[in-house]
């Protein structure tokens, strides 16, 4: 199986030694995006547009992939606190329409620059 490294340009640059995503076969891993907002690098402010932005940035990596959020099977959502689902899951349900993917979503106790959200997706392209 060939892998292939992706570099999604209108995404936030890598806080890290890791690809934006891998395309492995038929299958794109993407890794977690934060509301990072990419032309400053700061989050953007509060839990709405923080996961708006979130999802902004999922977008910009599956298109570099040749994806689109209905190419995707699987995503892992992180919370900083379990009280902000609500308010994630209506902005994830915009952004997926109505063919969503498998998902888990957790707590946890601190994500990259105190981001409040950060998602992870697997998309599958034929």
């Amino acid at each position: 199986m060939d892998k292939q490294c992706i570099h999604a340009p209108l995404a936030p640059t890598a806080l890290g030694p890791y690809s934006h995503a891998t395309r492995a076969g038929n299958f794109v891993f993407c890794s977690g995006q934060a509301g990072i907002i990419p032309e400053i690098g700061n989050l953007a402010e509060g839990l709405q547009a923080q996961t708006e932005q979130t999802l902004k940035n999922i977008g910009a990596v599956l298109t570099a992939s040749g994806c689109s959020p209905a190419d995707v099977v699987k995503t892992t959502i992180f919370l900083k606190d379990m009280r902000d689902f609500a308010t994630v899951n209506e902005i994830y349900g915009r952004f997926f329409g109505k063919n969503f993917p498998a998902r888990s979503t957790v707590q946890v106790a601190a994500l990259p620059k105190d981001a409040l959200v950060e998602i992870e997706a697997i998309a599958y392209k034929s």
